[in-house]
């Protein structure tokens, strides 16, 4: 086992494949292989993962199979499962699949199992959303409350909003809002459709440090005792999840109304825990178990399906050769789905907060290598009409998962999946325009597809999942702490200095654009 992945013998042989594959295109793969849908698709759970249109054959597959297993894949994916501290920078174990394991499941961390204590909030979640959602929990003045306001930024947001987005229906009894901004403008959008009186806020901060989110809590807080009278009892407004008791009870928090978190749940990987709450509000605690549920499944398939039968291994190792062996900087999400319109977004944070790094899990800075690409996408149709034109005929080759729905109660789903198709077999194909040259493109632009039964809680949860151990999997390959996110802290602490208006230790730049900010309007 190696821990520089450019040192294995598989590296070498995927560099000589490389360069074999590099004068065969994606039509002459099909063009000598007839079956070739039959051999690189499969299905796993309600997800159909067709990968056909990848620019590789079984041999390069099974040697970047052989890859991730050189690089430890099995023993660092148990370790994850079994609970064990694979966050090594922090110390921590990585805990998000524990919080979708069965009630009777067993996961220790130093000595503890946590699973009666996981359990125990999630009962507090149901109890606390089906009463909200009921009528029963009353504001300061006796009304019911009929609008929420999720106030919380990066993991503490992105999968709770992107997840609500998915599944909300017009039956849902409470309207769920989300500020994430420390732009003011961000929470004064929301208090706009808000009533002081039949409005409770969540505020979502592991630390309860994060500076934008303590920012709107102390702004929300203001605007109810304004609204409210100092007097009111604005407890009846304020609920908190956090693994920080003591600053939440300073905020004026009750502590019946926190919302414990695990130390071991990482923001971007959160939304399964306590930090679902706003979901179990919208959507009920029924659909936030189908997600639970929906995950768990992947997570088994992920654990016992043989690396070229398993998909996310696929996914993660495809993503290897495209950015590693074939020079693609970009990956493109593309769902045909306007519920997840979200889904590009959580997936920046997931894979490029996870990724994004030059320095390995020895210490020793990363050079003989890329690691994670740049992940950006749109919804279809609506990306169709923006950036396609770079995917077809751009100079970089962008890769591209398309992810679609079969069963919609919409008209318009079948011309929405037949555009998908048009497009993913439009960036294979290329077409041939020799009296015309800038109708020509060249095709051979590489795609994979993901075709699940019907967007509900229960599939979302197979494909969020699905991302998530694609992630961790790269990860693993390119001997990264995937867990930790030390690339943000730097702005974050000059953001404070500028605060206390510190600046000794500024850049003229920074400091020029610091005064011609604070001076007086010219």
């Amino acid at each position: 086992m190696s821990n520089n992945p450019a040192h294995t013998q598989e590296w070498n042989d995927l560099h000589a494949l490389a360069t074999k594959i590099q004068g065969t295109t994606l039509n002459d793969l099909f063009d000598k292989e007839p079956d070739r849908f039959e051999k690189f698709s499969l299905k796993a759970g309600d997800i159909f993962f067709d990968y056909s249109k990848q620019r590789v054959t079984k041999e390069i597959v099974g040697t970047l199979c052989d890859l991730a297993q050189n690089c430890g894949l099995d023993k660092d994916r148990q370790a994850m499962f079994d609970g064990e501290k694979i966050n090594t920078t922090e110390g921590r174990a990585v805990l998000h699949t524990a919080m979708r394991r069965p009630k009777g499941d067993s996961v220790e961390v130093d000595g503890t199992n946590i699973m009666p204590e996981v359990h125990k909030t999630f009962a507090k979640m149901k109890q606390f959303s089906e009463n909200l959602r009921s009528g029963k929990i009353k504001g300061a003045t006796g009304k019911t409350i009929t609008t929420v306001v999720s106030i919380g930024v990066g993991g503490s947001d992105l999968g709770p909003r992107m997840v609500c987005e998915a599944l909300k229906s017009k039956d849902d009894p409470i309207d769920v809002l989300f500020v994430a901004n420390i732009d003011g403008a961000d929470l004064s959008r929301a208090l706009q459709q808000c009533d002081a009186q039949t409005t409770l806020f969540i505020v979502i901060s592991k630390s309860f440090g994060t500076q934008e989110t303590l920012a709107n809590a102390l702004g929300a807080r203001s605007w109810v005792q304004e609204q409210l009278g100092e007097n009111a009892a604005i407890d009846k407004h304020f609920i908190g999840v956090s693994s920080n008791i003591t600053a939440i009870k300073e905020f004026g928090i009750h502590p019946d109304k926190l919302f414990p978190m695990n130390e071991g749940v990482n923001g971007r990987f959160s939304l399964w825990s306590s930090i679902g709450l706003p979901i179990c509000i919208q959507c009920g605690y029924g659909k936030f178990e189908s997600l639970l549920q929906g995950a768990y499944e992947m997570d088994q398939h992920f654990l016992t399906a043989p690396a070229e039968e398993n998909i996310p291994v696929l996914m993660a190792v495809l993503g290897i050769w495209n950015r590693n062996f074939l020079g693609a900087a970009q990956q493109a999400i593309l769902p045909y789905a306007t519920r997840l319109a979200n889904f590009p977004a959580y997936l920046q944070q997931l894979e490029m907060e996870s990724n994004g790094k030059t320095v390995d899990r020895d210490g020793q800075g990363i050079t003989d290598y890329d690691t994670c690409p740049v992940i950006f996408g749109e919804i279809g149709t609506n990306s169709q009409h923006s950036f396609y034109q770079l995917l077809h005929q751009g100079s970089d080759i962008v890769p591209a998962d398309f992810i679609g729905f079969k069963n919609a109660p919409y008209d318009n789903q079948i011309p929405l999946l037949n555009n998908m198709l048009a497009q993913s077999a439009a960036l294979m194909k290329g077409r041939k325009n020799t009296t015309a040259p800038h109708k020509h493109f060249d095709g051979n632009r590489p795609s994979s597809t993901l075709i699940l039964s019907s967007l509900t809680a229960h599939t979302l949860g197979q494909l969020i999942a699905l991302y998530e151990h694609k992630t961790f999997v790269q990860g693993v390959i390119w001997n990264i702490n995937s867990f930790d996110q030390f690339g943000v802290e730097l702005g974050k602490e000059l953001a404070k200095q500028m605060d206390n208006h510190d600046l000794n230790d500024a850049d003229s730049s920074t400091k020029g654009l610091y005064s011609y900010i604070h001076k007086a309007n010219e």
